[in-house]
């Protein structure tokens, strides 16, 4: 146990007596997680978002006015019944809106707006709303209601918007991974510089524990607890930067109905810890690159000191 405490004291000491160099490599480990943690936690807000859409109507069909220009008075009935046969379409997710209804919905969404509510409520058209098993499937959906022109006055969908997100959901993994790999091994190549300026500054004492019998494994466990430490700080401020940024956007964003900002605790939790040990995984991986050049270059030195070197320490 003492020797676990020495070892840790040493680790302490070496980010004490390089803080300047230490901190770079901290923020180093906290800019790359930051903006790799950053765009997962809003490729996270858009799929939230994508899915909460696709529950909803995908379809909506605004119908001429039945029995009026030719239009058969049982064409809405009709085309009720067919569309509910369509195997893109959900069995129970077909709904029915008449001339009445579209006006009280009408009234309720510009409840607010009294002079919208003059106009003729006969001017509002019936309509079928529409969901789909599968969201991908809904340009068929739309081409067989345009079929129907007799029938069908307008087709509108709210897929063009869900797969706008869905793609820029998938550019942001991408680029929140491109991020995580390039500034990571930014981080690492950093760490890795700050061991070797450690132990270049320690390295009269590296050698005499060298001299002494120390094993490579004794002299690295002090340096590779200084580079853990260095990423799990990193970590742990990128991470906590982005959950208090997410938390802050969401409470102010609360009251925006048509968009959701808020993600799951568990996500975080999940995520923050896996970014946790990414960040002492860069630090173990900085610090094995900036040991193992110094101890194979000082085993070729050590070889080539004199005798009398060992009874002078």
């Amino acid at each position: 146990m003492n020797r676990l405490f020495f070892l840790i004291r040493e680790a302490l000491t070496n980010l004490r007596r390089n803080l300047l160099v230490v901190a770079g490599a901290v923020l180093a480990v906290f800019i790359s997680l930051t903006l790799a943690f950053g765009a997962l936690v809003v490729s996270e807000v858009l799929r939230l978002n994508t899915l909460a859409w696709q529950e909803g109507v995908h379809v909506i069909a605004f119908l001429n006015d039945a029995g009026v220009n030719g239009v058969p008075t049982d064409s809405h009935e009709r085309l009720l019944a067919e569309v509910q046969t369509w195997e893109e379409v959900k069995p129970e997710g077909v709904s029915y809106v008449d001339k009445a209804g579209a006006w009280a919905e009408f009234q309720e969404m510009f409840a607010d707006q009294p002079e919208l509510l003059e106009i003729d409520p006969t001017g509002l058209p019936a309509s079928i709303r529409i969901e789909l098993v599968d969201i991908a499937l809904h340009e068929s959906v739309a081409f067989k209601l345009q079929q129907q022109q007799q029938v069908v006055r307008r087709v509108i969908t709210a897929t063009d918007s869900i797969e706008q997100l869905q793609n820029l959901s998938g550019v942001l993994n991408v680029l929140g991974i491109g991020l995580a790999v390039v500034l990571g091994f930014s981080a690492v190549v950093l760490i890795a510089n700050t061991i070797r300026l450690a132990i270049y500054a320690r390295r009269d004492e590296v050698e005499i524990m060298r001299l002494v019998g120390a094993s490579n494994w004794y002299i690295r466990v002090p340096f590779l607890l200084e580079g853990m430490i260095e990423g799990l700080l990193g970590a742990a401020a990128a991470v906590f930067v982005v959950w208090l940024g997410s938390s802050r956007l969401g409470e102010a964003l609360a009251g925006f109905a048509l968009f959701r900002f808020n993600v799951p605790s568990a996500f975080f939790l999940r995520w923050g810890l896996l970014f946790l040990l990414f960040g002492v995984l860069a630090g173990v991986v900085g610090s094995m690159l900036g040991l193992s050049r110094h101890l194979r270059e000082s085993e070729g030195v050590g070889s080539e000191v004199p005798t009398g070197t060992l009874e002078r320490v």
